[in-house]
């Protein structure tokens, strides 16, 4: 018996303290994890508004948003209940509900279950079935696929980046990008899936910098990290270099709908910035390097989905809306607006 477990297990004849209710909301809190979640739904309002615009009504929102949460918080339990036993030998974690023996598999496994089915359904009513359907997917690769693959190769990161950027296609699905680019309306389909590309990159060094950070505690765990495999961190660290690279390029595709000069320029700094924190982790390789470079992920991708909420629109889609505008003006008698003035 590990130290972990035996600071779980109260002793004979001792009866286990009963959680008060806010403990056992802190628990529930740990397991579904809010503050990424929070990330989550605002990468999926950025994809819905590369795609639509300001076309999109707020209940229809709001019901995208609940749905995705409840998913996201699905998935989060599930990886939690895969994870226990590594979890359990990491410091950083070894305190979870799960791994403490504080919640049962069984009963976050429930947990898990309903929060799955309900957020689908909220999903399905908001954004239709395959904003649903693109959920769920999201889902199973993260749970059933990308978790695995943590004990089995460091690819793991490449396959894990995927389920993060699906977000940004469900709420341009969610959006109706496929009719629309079905009706050849193309514009918020590129900027919708320009973003998601810059986010998929956007992960490389996010996550190496935390692979290093903890990369004794992914060792000892036996989960394979690039880190892990390459404790010199050249792998790790070029291969995030290439990412950040990448991401230039992809901000100039996502400029391209809207025609925003601005937005580029405005991605290419916030990016640039994000380039040379990559190179100076690549260079140092230490742990304040690496530190240095978390923070300026979080700060990059807080600018990058701003820039595109406030200069992205796609022009396509705002012109359209003054066309449908002028037309509905146009075709209105004069006596009915002389009757709206009259109210």
């Amino acid at each position: 018996m590990s130290v972990a477990d035996a600071s779980t297990v109260p002793a004979a004849g001792i009866q286990p303290v009963v959680r008060s209710g806010s403990t056992l909301l802190g628990d529930v809190a740990m397991m579904t994890r809010p503050r990424i979640a929070l990330m989550v739904l605002a990468t999926v309002a950025t994809g819905m508004w590369l795609t639509a615009g300001g076309g999109i009504g707020g209940w229809t929102l709001a019901g995208v948003l609940a749905g995705t949460a409840l998913v996201a918080a699905s998935s989060s339990v599930a990886n939690q209940i895969l994870e226990r036993d590594t979890d359990r030998l990491m410091p950083r974690t070894a305190g979870r509900p799960l791994p403490a023996g504080r919640v049962e598999p069984a009963v976050a496994a429930i947990l898990s279950g309903v929060l799955l089915m309900v957020g689908g359904g909220v999903l399905a009513a908001s954004g239709g079935w395959p904003a649903a359907v693109t959920a769920l997917a999201t889902w199973l690769l993260y749970v059933a696929v990308y978790t695995p693959l943590k004990r089995r190769t460091p690819l793991n990161t490449a396959i894990g980046a995927i389920a993060g950027a699906m977000p940004v296609v469900i709420g341009a699905v969610a959006a109706g990008s496929p009719a629309r680019l079905a009706a050849g309306d193309a514009a918020g389909t590129l900027a919708a899936a320009a973003f998601a590309t810059l986010l998929y990159l956007w992960q490389f060094p996010h996550f190496m910098a935390i692979a290093w950070l903890y990369r004794r505690q992914y060792a000892d765990a036996g989960l394979r990290m690039l880190t892990v495999d390459d404790p010199s961190g050249l792998r790790a660290a070029g291969q995030s270099l290439a990412a950040a690279l990448a991401m230039l390029p992809v901000g100039l595709v996502l400029a391209v709908p809207s025609g925003s000069v601005r937005l580029f320029f405005a991605e290419a700094a916030a990016v640039g910035l994000y380039v040379a924190a990559t190179a100076h982790f690549a260079v140092r390789r230490d742990d304040l390097s690496a530190r240095r470079l978390l923070l300026a992920s979080l700060g990059t991708l807080l600018a990058v989905m701003a820039a595109a909420v406030a200069l992205g629109r796609p022009a396509v889609a705002a012109d359209s809306r003054r066309a449908t505008v002028a037309v509905t003006i146009d075709t209105v008698s004069p006596d009915t607006l002389a009757d709206f003035g009259n109210r």
